[in-house]
């Protein structure tokens, strides 16, 4: 096996048009666990540390990019990722030919291509690979999924060398036969790569040039073709549907799921639980089943979410806080040891400290034009049923009756009890 000195180069394909989603959205753009499936990817690439990241698109792929960045995304665009059109749809070889501007000035560097609709690819995965490149040749990706059906197969001769691919509709009956198939992902020299991609036809049934077609040259060289069978076949599984992308999901979700168990969460029923890429959560915490945690919250240590509880963009639970039954919360923030367990919306909306959010409270943020911010103070008791209409602010250690609704521009003392509708003042709090 051959480890190189020189950085990787990396080629993400992504000019796929996505047509079987059915979906306005590109499909490199389709949401994953709280970012773009093509994020996911990047990530991939950067994970082998890359000189240069070259990522193909088809004309307009301008728009890619924005979505990235709209996301929250870093492009890296002028560092390390060059973007490359291919202007016409001829085959996963093409896609590659179209790089060879990026290839050809390194070519001893090794190259690995990646897909931008396989986001389910580990890192550990992709490390192997590089690693398992023979010296001069080729390491390629396989699997044995439980149906072939629509993969490459890989052919070896009598010795169990790998000689060629053959795609699903150039395949024999007996070729289709063959359970191990391609997965795309190929690491080899820049050099080799170029000198291959000169070499491709388009005599094949779709009358593409086949990137697959790359192995059976270097086999043919005799430099040497390693296949890597990935230990989990759903890692190589591309997305084209949406179907597709639900059960990439599912390996994604179980690995952020993971991470988090492993850092001290304790996560009550994973198979229920949704937790965006880049939340925060603290040790010891406790996350019930049926809850949502979208991209953009942090919580503390210590805390009680769920269950069917929703935390959206802009929540950050304190240390101790507890959000449960049927509680959304959006730009909200909960001081430590604060308490909204019951059938509650909190939208722009600060609760102090110690704080108790009565069961079936309404923060009304937003007036059909603009959204509002209110101010819950420490040691509060927002009664059941309460509907505090912002912008309003309820001071600290007060108290609202069951039902009572603070209109618009209410400023609760601190310590005072307020009640009805609309909501006034009745006394001081004992």
């Amino acid at each position: 096996m051959s480890a190189s000195s020189e950085r990787p180069l990396v080629v993400v394909l992504a000019a796929g048009q996505g047509t079987r989603m059915r979906s306005p959205v590109p499909k490199v753009l389709q949401p994953l666990c709280g970012r773009p499936m093509l994020a996911w990817v990047l990530d991939q690439a950067r994970s082998l540390d890359p000189e240069r990241v070259a990522l193909v698109l088809s004309p307009g792929g301008e728009a890619i990019l924005e979505g990235l960045e709209a996301a929250g995304e870093r492009t890296g665009a002028g560092e390390e990722l060059t973007v490359v059109t291919q202007p016409e749809a001829r085959g996963t070889g093409h896609a590659v030919q179209c790089c060879v501007d990026v290839l050809r000035d390194r070519p001893n560097a090794p190259v690995v291509v990646l897909y931008g609709d396989m986001p389910a690819l580990s890192e550990a995965t992709l490390e192997r690979l590089v690693a398992a490149r023979p010296a001069g040749g080729l390491s390629l990706l396989t699997a044995v999924p439980p149906d072939p059906m629509a993969f490459g197969r890989i052919v070896r001769d009598g010795e169990g060398r790998v000689v060629r691919i053959v795609e699903e509709r150039d395949a024999t009956p007996d070729e289709r036969a063959i359970r191990e198939v391609n997965a795309g992902v190929y690491c080899l020299e820049a050099g080799l790569l170029v000198d291959c991609l000169a070499r491709l036809d388009d005599d094949n049934a779709q009358g593409e040039l086949y990137l697959t077609d790359v192995v059976a040259d270097v086999a043919s060289r005799g430099l040497g073709v390693a296949a890597l069978v990935a230990d989990d076949h759903r890692e190589v599984q591309g997305v084209n549907t949406l179907a597709q992308l639900a059960h990439a999901r599912d390996i994604v979700q179980e690995r952020v799921h993971e991470v988090h168990l492993a850092a001290g969460v304790r996560i009550e029923d994973p198979s229920t639980t949704t937790i965006d890429y880049g939340v925060t959560i603290g040790r010891g915490t406790t996350i019930f089943p049926c809850t949502v945690i979208r991209r953009g919250v942090a919580v503390g240590e210590g805390c009680e979410v769920g269950p069917f509880t929703h935390l959206r963009v802009g929540t950050a639970l304190r240390d101790g806080a507890q959000v449960g039954n049927f509680t959304e919360t959006k730009n909200a923030t909960l001081g430590e040891g604060a308490k909204a367990k019951h059938l509650t919306y909190l939208g722009d909306v600060t609760v102090g400290a110690r704080s108790n959010i009565g069961a079936g409270t309404i923060v009304a943020n937003y007036d059909g034009t603009h959204k509002h911010t209110t101010t819950i103070g420490e040691r509060a008791f927002v009664g059941s049923g309460s509907v505090l209409v912002a912008p309003s602010e309820v001071g600290a250690g007060s108290l609202t009756g069951a039902g009572a609704v603070v209109p618009r521009g209410t400023v609760i003392p601190p310590g005072e009890v307020w009640v009805g509708v609309p909501a006034r003042r009745l006394r001081a709090r004992d």
